[in-house]
């Protein structure tokens, strides 16, 4: 077959043809392509979580970290020097006042008293000796049958005699207190400690540290710390207008978050501020009459300072904290945000009250936030709180961590 150069030509345009064709069906297809775009349906409004604005009437109360102590911490130490030969008690029991809790041999002692008792005896027998010369010697000396020196030199012998005789009665009662000082003996009543020396350990009063110690805990006393800010309307909640001593109750929170059963009262503050720490030591005492509570453990002691009257109350997660200013997304009833600047009050357990710019019965958004902006429409849901954490207890009165900041965008 024989091409000619018409052929190619032809064949040529045929292609191009074939091309623009192609290219004219793609533009046609991406046209409708995007014309299906921007019919497409806005996105569904984000799902957030609201719950209604409570009002009720909430107590104020600050709280303080407290460690427990004995009302009266006895510390037991030898009072003579001997070898502890005997345990009379049991380590964390509760001992009454009196009670034997070591024993330390005694031999030494013993033969201390008995020597001194010997003493007394000598000394006893020589002024009786004395005393009766000085009985005879007066009425002769009154005849003046024997000189002035005899009646001196006689009546000088019963004195000096008398003296031996009261320092051996002090001799012996030495003694025998040292020798009562080898049963140690608890001077309260109270819990005793574990031992710190052993069947067999030489003591003495100079050891470095002490046998046991007996507490007393019931009552029984919680140390904390109060801040001078603190302390101004504590003092004013304490002391009436009349200079007269109020009794505040207080709250004890355990370490497992559960009430202390018992209320207690405040006991003690100490003259001054801790210059170190900028705060004053304080105490209040327990009953404890189920020995629960026990020295070195710690606790929260929730002071009520007064009662909010319908106060509004959210949840904190609610709150929004931007450079100072605390806002709250509020959902109106057709489900339209509006992000609105509020003045929050004080920290009630996982809520906070606003004391300004809410209304009763509004519902805000409590999870969800990061998701809205002021004036987009949202789908809420009932807010479900997470339960508490096991050991964590409500908190009033100090500032959280702020919410992460919510997106204008």
């Amino acid at each position: 077959m024989t091409f000619t150069p018409t052929f190619f030509l032809s064949a040529r345009r045929r292609a191009l043809g074939y091309t623009a064709a192609g290219l004219a069906s793609a533009a046609l297809l991406l046209g409708a392509g995007c014309g299906k775009k921007e019919e497409a349906a806005p996105p569904a409004p984000p799902t957030v979580e609201v719950t209604t604005v409570i009002q009720k009437d909430v107590p104020i109360y600050r709280e303080w970290i407290g460690s427990l102590d004995g009302d009266v911490n006895a510390v037991i130490r030898p009072q003579v020097t001997g070898y502890l030969v005997k345990q009379h008690y049991t380590e964390g029991d509760w001992v009454k006042k009196g009670q034997l809790l070591f024993q330390i041999d005694p031999r030494t002692f013993q033969a201390a008293v008995d020597q001194a008792e010997g003493m007394r005896a000598q000394q006893r027998a020589l002024y009786q000796t004395a005393k009766a010369n000085l009985a005879r010697v007066k009425p002769l000396a009154a005849k003046n049958a024997l000189s002035q020196k005899d009646l001196d030199d006689t009546t000088g012998a019963e004195l000096s005699a008398k003296a031996s005789l009261e320092a051996a009665e002090a001799s012996l009662q030495t003694a025998k207190l040292n020798l009562s000082f080898t049963r140690i003996t608890s001077p309260i009543d109270g819990i005793a400690g574990i031992a710190k020396a052993q069947i067999g350990d030489l003591l003495s009063p100079s050891m470095a540290t002490e046998l046991t110690t007996v507490s007393t805990v019931d009552p029984i006393k919680v140390y904390f710390n109060i801040s001078e800010r603190e302390y101004l309307p504590l003092a004013r909640a304490v002391i009436a207008n009349d200079g007269k001593r109020q009794v505040v109750p207080l709250e004890l929170i355990l370490v497992d978050g559960s009430a202390y059963p018992h209320n207690g009262e405040f006991s003690l503050l100490d003259r001054q501020v801790d210059p170190t720490t900028g705060t004053f030591k304080g105490a209040a005492v327990f009953p404890n009459p189920d020995r629960l509570l026990r020295p070195g453990q710690y606790g929260r002691i929730r002071a009520t300072m007064s009662v909010q009257k319908g106060a509004l109350l959210v949840p904190q997660r609610a709150v929004t904290e931007i450079q100072g200013k605390y806002l709250l997304a509020v959902v109106g009833a057709d489900n339209k945000v509006a992000i609105r600047p509020v003045t929050v009050g004080e920290r009630i357990g996982s809520d906070w009250i606003i004391a300004s710019g809410l209304q009763p019965g509004e519902k805000v958004i409590a999870e969800g936030t990061q998701k809205v902006k002021d004036g987009s429409m949202v789908n809420p849901k009932p807010f479900e709180p997470a339960p508490p954490a096991a050991g964590k207890a409500a908190t009033s009165g100090d500032k959280p961590a702020a919410p992460a900041p919510e997106s204008k965008g």
